[in-house]
């Protein structure tokens, strides 16, 4: 068989190559290198990095044509192959974990153990495996409605009341993962972000199913609210997923959009009863104070006016009863006294004097009002003036006590008949007093 060198400048040139330059003969000094003594020179080589010894045979040529045979790898050489690869193969187990994360661990697909955030360590693979899961990452979804309240998806709104109304509840959850739940997150459900959907729905669907319509839409929100987060937290606890929820906000609570102009009057209606009822709670609060403050006021001035009157009454009992004592001891005496006693106190309250004068049947009036009220005026007017002036005005004074002092002597020694007295005491009233007991 007849070889063509490929580094033959005249190859392809037909018979001249065949003429100037023959195949098997070595290239000029300034041609190329030839191939074959490449080939040679990198066998060489080879064998001795493979523990061979140069001088010797080159690679060995096949019989039927194609590449040489290449010399086997000496043992050594293979260990160290190996001993790297080792170390290549257990370095791949080093690894970096972020903050916030953790990294669960399996070996032959079996839970082993969690690795904290850092510079960590494990089997390399396929002996064990680690998955990277986000634990401080707040994690939001929408039931009722997608991005805005007008996206409304109502086969999650609609839900039913206790007294048997619709109302469209539109919320938002807010979870994240337990500091040692990432292993049940990830082995516990097949779908962990999805139950946690369904079991804040569950629970929505349920308070709002204890709860009337107008609690639900007014002043139950809060209520409402906490009561889902610890319903679903109990359902989620339960199928052991690893999961807390931190929050759970009504976004919006209203009818369906069908009824909303018929319960917008209801709601005018009821607002309108709330504000009366309110009005007619405080004129309450403000008018039954005043009453029973008056009643209880009442109460007193009855029970002080009837301790006074039993106190007066048991005071002129006991007042009759000394004087009935006395009387019995001397009852001219008591009478004499009894009728000066009343004589004071009647003529005490009294500036009229009528008396009665022993001759004729004229009444003389006696005006002791004026009478003082002139001699005060008098001597007010009198306080400034000299010495003569005051002169006077004690003359003036002394006739006015001395015409006092006659109409009391003129009373004292006269009776109501004409007669006098030696004590001064009608008879018809002297008669009265004898018999006190008497009709």
């Amino acid at each position: 068989m007849k070889l063509f060198n490929l580094n033959d400048p005249g190859w392809g040139r037909g018979q001249q190559n065949q003429d100037n330059n023959p195949p098997d003969k070595p290239n000029s000094a300034g041609g190329p290198p030839d191939l074959d003594e490449v080939w040679r020179d990198f066998n060489k080589r080879l064998s001795g990095l493979f523990g061979r010894r140069g001088g010797g045979r080159g690679p060995r040529m096949p019989s039927g044509g194609g590449l040489p045979s290449l010399p086997g790898p000496s043992p050594r050489f293979v260990l160290l192959v190996i001993i790297a690869a080792i170390l290549l193969w257990l370095a791949s187990g080093f690894m970096i974990v972020q903050e916030g994360q953790v990294a669960v661990v399996t070996r032959f697909g079996k839970y082993v153990h969690t690795l904290n955030p850092g510079l960590q360590w494990r089997m390399p693979y396929p002996i064990e495996n680690s998955q990277d899961v986000n634990i401080a990452q707040l994690r939001t979804f929408e039931v009722g409605f997608r991005g805005s309240s007008r996206n409304k998806v109502l086969s999650e709104s609609l839900m039913l009341t206790n007294d048997e109304n619709i109302v469209d509840v539109q919320f938002v959850v807010q979870y994240r993962l337990r500091p040692d739940g990432a292993p049940a997150y990830l082995f516990n459900t097949s779908q962990p972000d999805e139950s946690v959907r369904q079991a804040a729905e569950t629970a929505m669907r349920e308070i709002v199913g204890r709860k009337p319509m107008d609690f639900v839409l007014y002043s139950g929100r809060t209520e409402v609210a906490t009561e889902v987060q610890t319903l679903a937290q109990s359902i989620l606890d339960r199928y052991k997923t690893g999961i807390q929820i931190s929050t759970v906000a009504i976004q919006n609570v209203q009818p369906p959009e069908q009824v909303q102009a018929a319960f917008d009057d209801a709601v005018k209606a009821g607002q309108d009863r709330e504000r009366q009822i309110n009005e007619g709670n405080a004129y309450a609060s403000k008018v039954i104070p005043e009453a029973e403050g008056q009643s209880a006021r009442m109460i007193q001035e009855a029970e002080g006016y009837s301790a006074q009157v039993i106190g007066k009454a048991q005071g002129d009992t006991s007042r009759f009863d000394s004087v009935a004592v006395e009387y019995s001891k001397a009852p001219a005496i008591t009478r004499e006294r009894l009728y000066l006693e009343t004589m004071q106190d009647i003529l005490s309250d009294t500036a009229k004097v009528m008396i009665d004068a022993p001759v004729g049947n004229n009444m003389l009036y006696l005006p002791l009002d004026k009478i003082m009220r002139e001699a005060a005026a008098g001597g007010g007017a009198r306080a400034g003036a000299s010495g003569g002036n005051s002169g006077s005005s004690g003359d003036s004074s002394g006739s006015v006590a001395a015409g006092a002092a006659g109409a009391a002597q003129a009373t004292s020694k006269t009776t109501p008949s004409g007669r006098s007295g030696s004590r001064g005491v009608p008879s018809g009233l002297d008669a009265l007093m004898s018999s006190p007991y008497s009709n």
